[in-house]
C-alpha cells in the first residue's frame, strides 16, 4: 500500500462506535492521488521513493523543471507533491500514472497526519508560551502585567541564549500528530474519518501516512 496520500481538512465531527460511545472524529477528504514518479535505488537518484500528487493545477503556474517532470510521466499538472521512502520490495508496486485511492487505509488502523498549524500572527509570551503573567494586578508598575520579563544573563555569557522563548509569530508550523486511530474510510465519497483533531484550517493541505510507530 501507499505510505501516504494527500487531501484537504474538512471539518470535525462526531460518530457512535459499535458499543454506542461518541468519537469525535476529523474528516480528511483524500481525492485520487496520481503517481507522478518513481525513484529507485539503481537509477540516478540513488534511493526508492514515489512522488504523488493531487489538485489540477494549470501548466502556466509552473516553472519549466516542475511541467517537465509531469511531462514525462503523462499526467495532469497538479499543485501539492510529496515524496514518500520505499523499500526495494515495495517500489515495484507503482507505476507513473496510477492512481491511489482513500482505500488504502482500512479502519482500525494508525496514521500520522501533517498539516499547517493556524497562524495567529504575532502573539505576546502569554499568549504564545503560556506565561502566567503578573500576579499582582492592582499595585506596580504601569502595562507590565503580560509582560516577558528579563530576558537577558549577567556578566558571563553576557548574552540572550538562544532558544528563549519570547513574543513572536505564532503558528504556521508544520505539525504531525502521530497514531490517530482510522474511524471510517468512504471510498464513494473520498472520506478518511480519524479519531481526534489535526492541526490546521478547513481545507489545509494534509498528508496522512501509516503511522511510524505499531
Amino acid at each position: 500500500m501507499a505510505h501516504g496520500l494527500l487531501g484537504k481538512k474538512v471539518g470535525m465531527t462526531q460518530v457512535f462506535d459499535q458499543e454506542g460511545n461518541q468519537v469525535p472524529v476529523t474528516v480528511l477528504e483524500m481525492a485520487p492521488n496520481t503517481v507522478v514518479q518513481v525513484k529507485t535505488a539503481e537509477g540516478k537518484d540513488g534511493y526508492n521513493a514515489v512522488k504523488i500528487g493531487t489538485d489540477a493545477v494549470d501548466p502556466k503556474l509552473l516553472n519549466r523543471p516542475e511541467a517537465g517532470v509531469f511531462h514525462r510521466a503523462g499526467t495532469d499538472a497538479l499543485r501539492h507533491v510529496r515524496e514518500f521512502r520505499l523499500s526495494d520490495d515495495e517500489v515495484g508496486n507503482y507505476n507513473a500514472g496510477d492512481k491511489l485511492a482513500v482505500d488504502v487505509f482500512t479502519p482500525g488502523q494508525k496514521v500520522d497526519v501533517t498539516g499547517t498549524s493556524k497562524g495567529r500572527g504575532f502573539a505576546g509570551v502569554v499568549k504564545r508560551h503560556g506565561f502566567k503573567g503578573a500576579k499582582e494586578m492592582t499595585h506596580g508598575t504601569h502595562e507590565y502585567k503580560r509582560h516577558a520579563g528579563s530576558i537577558g544573563c549577567s556578566a558571563y555569557p553576557a548574552r540572550v541564549i538562544k532558544g528563549k522563548r519570547m513574543a513572536g509569530q505564532m503558528g504556521v508550523d508544520r505539525v504531525t500528530v502521530r497514531g490517530l486511530k482510522v474511524v471510517a474510510v468512504y471510498l464513494e465519497d473520498n472520506l478518511l474519518l480519524v479519531k481526534g483533531a489535526i492541526p490546521g484550517p478547513k481545507n489545509g493541505l494534509v498528508v496522512a501516512q501509516a503511522s511510524a510507530k505499531s
